[in-house]
């Protein structure tokens, strides 16, 4: 991660962990639900958000020049970030029972290095921060592309599974035992923090980029990622408006699983409103936020580099 990507807070409290501040102020609710559904695929909810790609496409053809490469998935990511700033309930993870409020912001994106059975695919883990905006966007993402998608190349993460690769059986268990221990205590490594792409705000993968549709994708017990989206393939279908009138129109579908203990329903509802109004009109995505919203559960005052 790099430094001027990271969140900083004013102050650290003892129960903070090095990736996250404890949120000491949550409703008794979400102080009590991880004790009763301490698993996180126990806790999984489904969402879906239509994605107008006729509007978007539109969007991309109009800045192909200004924005060079921009294509439907850097639209996806930087909606998903812009939500993130104006959302943050979204970045809080559940350890030990315990609810955080995450120190940065985060995707983990699967890759693919080249389309056949036998290709290599990775997942890289990209840093942005919450003022970003689209341009910022397509040249964090291309950077890290650059670095990740030629066949033979290795990340941390490729570098640690293959040496994990090599153990026996017993003292593998025992390896990953132990990192999931320090992990519940804030004390893991940060070289596997770094690697891990379970470590993260949320989890994308674009299955439409290999011709499938969404599907909902269960969240890893591993790690503190409490959201995973998946992008489907583009579809054309026709819709009878009001009038009797009918029009062919273009969607994609963006499927949500997320975990309910780090807010209600109702936010996770309203979260999903302000992301379809955000694809209705991309070109917000062009500047950045008038403002940033901070987990008031934190109680410390958050500065953005």
């Amino acid at each position: 991660m790099k430094k001027e990507d990271k969140l900083k807070y004013y102050g650290w409290s003892l129960g903070d962990r090095y990736d996250g501040w404890r949120v000491r102020k949550a409703d008794g609710m979400f102080s009590v639900v991880p004790f009763i559904l301490p698993k996180r695929v126990d806790s999984e909810v489904f969402f879906s958000v239509k994605i107008p790609i006729d509007t978007v496409d539109n969007f991309i053809r109009s800045h192909k020049k200004d924005i060079p490469g921009l294509s439907v998935m850097h639209v996806v990511m930087a909606a998903l970030v812009r939500l993130y700033s104006q959302r943050p309930f979204l970045n809080r993870f559940i350890v030990w029972n315990k609810v955080f409020s995450r120190n940065h912001l985060s995707i983990s994106l699967v890759i693919k290095r080249s389309m056949s059975d036998e290709g290599e695919e990775t997942v890289v883990k990209i840093y942005f921060l919450p003022t970003d905006s689209l341009e910022d966007i397509v040249r964090k993402v291309a950077l890290v592309l650059e670095e990740n998608q030629q066949e033979g190349q290795e990340n941390s993460s490729d570098e640690i599974s293959k040496v994990l690769g090599f153990l026996p059986d017993f003292l593998l268990r025992t390896v990953v035992f132990a990192i999931k221990q320090l992990d519940r205590i804030g004390l893991m490594p940060k070289l596997f923090f770094e690697a891990s792409p379970f470590h993260a705000s949320l989890f994308l993968t674009n299955l439409g980029s290999i011709g499938i549709e969404s599907i909902y994708h269960h969240l890893y017990e591993f790690g503190t990622c409490s959201v995973f989206a998946a992008m489907g393939k583009k579809n054309r279908k026709n819709e009878v408006a009001k009038d009797g009138t009918v029009t062919a129109t273009k969607s994609m579908q963006l499927k949500f699983v997320l975990d309910e203990r780090i807010c209600d329903g109702f936010y996770y509802a309203s979260s999903m409103r302000m992301l379809e109004k955000i694809f209705a009109d991309p070109s917000v995505l062009l500047l950045p936020p008038e403002q940033v919203i901070v987990d008031k559960g934190v109680g410390k005052k958050r500065i953005d580099k």
